[in-house]
């Protein structure tokens, strides 16, 4: 799947690895999506509901069995706003 049409799906349930940080304590995490906003995703990681932030972070999805990975200032926008901002 192309990267721009992922970008447009949305993303709360799916899961997710976090490829890069600037905080290094993320690197290698993984989880579910259980919210989003403009400038973080909230994650459930081993029981526990983590917020990060999208900008200066690389995601890992899994989508229909496929692995995708995206910059987080390319999603860096409000969920009902990213379908217009990435055309």
């Amino acid at each position: 799947m192309n990267e721009k049409i992922f970008a447009k799906e949305e993303f709360i349930g799916l899961p997710v690895s976090i490829c890069h940080c600037n905080d290094p304590s993320w690197m290698g995490k993984s989880g579910i999506i259980i919210n989003e906003t403009k400038n973080m995703f909230e994650i459930r990681i081993n029981n526990k509901n983590k917020r990060i932030g999208k900008k200066n972070s690389r995601f890992e999805f899994e989508y229909e069995g496929n692995k995708i990975i995206l910059n987080g200032s390319q999603i860096a926008y409000r969920p009902e706003d990213r379908i217009k901002k990435t055309r």
